[in-house]
């Protein structure tokens, strides 16, 4: 199988090498200083007991990545919180971002701990990197030395092996604390909230047919105050579970953290496994572990969403979102099973009753993974992810090549086939939504650690999920809902456990008045045999008691403009009481809010450029958020 990869690389090198493309090496302008408040010693301004939505992305890349870098990324973690904070900052493309829907409440930049901050050094004449082989093949004008320069840093990142000449640590050490210092500088406790973070970039490796294909078991790791020296990296073990002995290590000495994973979709398989990473049987130490450590998964983001896929979820009319299944770097499709969170469920589930315990017992969370600083995350205002190989439509695959009109007329070239495999497939997505009583590092992070944590793919719709036993149509309309919710039972990411009667839940969402109208809530049932889809709350009317399906309220989108039709609800909540449920069978629920449809990024796109939609991607998306699930336990 051909070094994908390296094809994209080749097809970019001499514009990245171009003495014409845009230099980002400097700030848009001098960096402010952020004012500081005192260390919080009391409650910050905007505290409630009941919880206050806040909105944030704990995914995002900056120069410091060696994948950004070589794809003319000279952002860094500085312009990253600036952008967050809504200012402009420029794309390696050479145009403007500013963020879309106003400034973020939390975000958090995530540089892959592996070569950290060594391309830039290499780049840098007059260091001794600089002086390296590699170093003049990586930044040479010859795509060929630049593709295999790169594609043996993705090598070592991949078998673990460090290149010596490369493997700096004092660099790499002196890099994590400059973003440890920018996110200690941008934190605004009740305003702005930031966590010193890395990614872990662990990948499964196909040795069979030698090609550059592997399976996504990337984390992002995050510190709720103080981090340690060093960022534990796939250089010192790609096996994620080496990485919990780590982050249990570094909790024994008050570094308290926690990990992501991202992208199950795309690990082929492997992120929930039903072993361990060296093949072994899974045991309640493995699930201890592992849930001490990754109480959160990321469901959205812009490499697609990892909810659940069409093969495993056949009976869900709304299963076929945003799927993305190509292999990192390869256009090998990655297998499906053991890789989506709804399946997940359903194994823990299993394994619960039959062995004791539960390795899938997580909440959820969304982001964007962008590698230019600052996400994308509205369709009308997309520019992906990656940098200079997909900052145009062409390159993005929304627009034909060539100056064409026609879709049947591409070149067969590496950067048209990137383009229809890759990433005209990504998605505008994602954000987290914490639901904390401030803004601040120790209340969002034990929102993180209680679950209480739901994924949008964009918008900032606010979505509330609660199980008890005494809950009653008359709270919805009781101006204490939210109090007296927490107060007769749980919320999202918790257990509730069985009293002998069947339990009631409650979903309340609002919609981003910014973006579309709410179509429909729904409630997500798992059990270890199955699953079943419930519309709950509806624009128009009630769903059908025999269907669990709301009426078509007529939404659409008019496809010359872009234009939504129809309407929908600003607000939308119910009261529930699962038809089918069974007294003595564990269970986990979870909220799926769905807006009105609206265009998709990519049509978009080809409306502004005057030509057909591409045939093979979705015209129109609806939006949605996903909340963390509430496991029903039976009593004992």
């Amino acid at each position: 199988m051909k070094r994908l990869l390296g094809l994209a690389v080749s097809a970019i090198a001499l514009a990245a090498c171009d003495s014409s493309a845009p230099d980002n090496s400097a700030p848009d302008s001098d960096t402010a200083q952020i004012e500081q408040t005192a260390p919080v010693t009391g409650r910050t301004a905007g505290y409630s007991e009941d919880r206050n939505a806040y909105f944030g992305d704990l995914h995002i890349h900056t120069r410091s990545s060696f994948d950004a870098y070589i794809f003319n990324v000279r952002r860094t973690a500085d312009d990253a919180y600036r952008f967050a904070r809504g200012e402009t900052i420029t794309h390696p493309s050479g145009f403007d971002m500013t963020i879309a829907g106003g400034p973020l409440d939390f975000y958090t930049v995530t540089d892959h701990a592996e070569y950290l901050g060594i391309l830039p050094v290499m780049d840098t004449p007059g260091t001794e990197l600089s002086e390296l082989p590699r170093a003049k093949d990586m930044f040479s004008t010859d795509p060929a030395k630049i593709t295999a320069a790169f594609q043996g840093v993705g090598a070592s990142v991949r078998s673990g092996e460090p290149i010596e000449e490369m493997y700096d640590t004092e660099i790499m050490g002196s890099v994590w604390q400059q973003n440890i210092d920018a996110a200690d500088k941008y934190y605004v406790p009740g305003e702005f909230t930031t966590f010193a973070a890395y990614e872990f970039t662990s990948v499964t490796v196909n040795d069979e047919d030698g090609s550059f294909a592997g399976g996504n078991l990337h984390r992002n790791v995050f510190f709720k105050g103080d981090a340690p020296d060093r960022a534990f990296s796939t250089l010192d073990s790609p096996n994620p579970e080496d990485l919990w002995d780590w982050m249990d290590e570094q909790r024994a000495e008050g570094y308290e953290a926690i990990a992501i994973p991202h992208n199950s979709n795309v690990s082929d398989g492997q992120m929930f496994r039903l072993e361990t990473y060296n093949g072994d049987p899974l045991d309640v130490a493995y699930a201890d572990q592992r849930m001490r450590n990754e109480p959160l998964v990321e469901v959205t983001q812009v490499k697609g969403t990892s909810e659940t896929h069409p093969a495993l979820s056949p009976n869900d009319e709304w299963a076929d979102f945003e799927i993305y299944d190509r292999l990192l770097a390869s256009f090998q499709v990655s297998k499906t099973e053991g890789g989506y969170v709804r399946e997940a469920y359903r194994n823990g589930l299993k394994l619960q009753e039959e062995q004791g315990f539960d390795p899938f017992h997580f909440g959820l969370v969304g982001a964007s993974d962008s590698h230019v600083a600052g996400g994308a995350y509205a369709e009308n205002d997309y520019w992906s992810k990656v940098g200079i190989v997909d900052g145009t439509p062409m390159a993005r695959g929304s627009v034909p090549f060539l100056g064409t009109k026609s879709w049947d007329s591409q070149p067969d070239n590496p950067m048209v086939n990137n383009a229809r495999e890759w990433f005209s497939r990504w998605a505008a997505s994602g954000l987290t939504g914490v639901w904390a009583e401030e803004n601040t590092r120790e209340s969002i992070f034990d929102a993180f650690r209680r679950k209480e944590t739901f994924a949008t793919t964009g918008p900032r719709m606010k979505v509330r999920f609660f199980g008890g036993y005494g809950y009653t149509e008359d709270m919805l309309d009781d101006a204490d809902l939210t109090r007296q919710a927490y107060e007769g039972g749980v919320s999202m990411g918790s257990d509730l456990v069985g009293t002998g009667e069947a339990p009631v839940f409650l979903a309340w969402a609002q919609r981003d008045p910014n973006m579309g109208a709410l179509q429909r809530v729904q409630i997500v049932k798992v059990t270890s045999g199955g699953e079943a889809i419930y519309d709950v709350a509806c624009y128009n009317g009630s769903p059908d008691p025999a269907t669990h399906r709301c009426a078509d309220n007529g939404a659409a989108v008019d496809m010359d403009t872009c234009t939504p039709t129809g309407e929908g609800a600003s607000e939308l909540k119910a009261v529930w009481q699962d038809p089918d449920f069974d007294v003595a069978q564990r269970a986990t629920y979870y909220v799926r809010v769905l807006e009105n449809p609206s265009c998709r990024w990519s049509t978009w796109e080809a409306m502004r450029g005057n030509v057909e939609p591409r045939p093979d991607v979705p015209q129109t998306i609806q939006e949605r958020a996903y909340t963390s699930p509430i496991w029903y336990i039976p009593a004992e």
